[in-house]
């Protein structure tokens, strides 16, 4: 199914989309990515001597307070009054990734997805900027919509990831 590129105009210009009569609806979306890192900063990270302090907690303030400067960040999004925005960050020593989970939860006239996705990736450049004196090859991987509910569009789930 083609769907039309909305933030564009006729003429191929960028353009905000008018909103004004959509109605107002719950608006869920989640978002996940990681960071994958090395077995040095995965033992520091789980025995807790970064020196910076604990990453986790502070990517999940700086992920917060991203997701609600989201209309700020990005030249067309609709800054939205945002319910609640909820972040889980772990580690897994094993695979040598760090986890990020994150959803935001609105009722709006537009979604909440981009404010997932930005809580994501600000969540893992910061935890990127924390552990940097440890592992500068951290690479930020596999940032991605999960999951979004309400609106015109309907429901989506991404169980299957590119």
């Amino acid at each position: 199914m083609s769907r039309a590129l909305t933030h564009f105009d006729r003429t191929g210009r960028a353009r905000m989309v008018d909103v004004g009569g959509k109605a107002v609806t719950e608006r869920v979306a989640s978002a996940r990515g990681r960071v994958k890192i090395s077995p040095e900063l995965a033992q520091v990270l789980q025995s807790g001597t970064l020196e910076k302090g604990d990453a986790f907690t502070v990517a999940k303030a700086a992920a917060i307070l991203a997701a609600k400067q989201t209309g700020t960040l990005i030249p067309l999004c609709h800054p939205l009054p945002l319910h609640v925005v909820e972040v889980e960050i772990g580690l897994d020593a094993a695979a040598g990734t760090v986890e990020i989970a994150a959803t935001a939860k609105t009722e709006s006239r537009t979604g909440v997805e981009m404010e997932a996705l930005v809580a994501v990736s600000v969540a893992a450049l910061t935890i990127y900027d924390m552990c940097k004196a440890v592992d500068k090859a951290m690479v930020i991987d596999r940032i991605y919509l999960t999951r979004k509910t309400g609106g015109r569009s309907g429901d989506y789930r991404n169980d299957a990831p590119r």
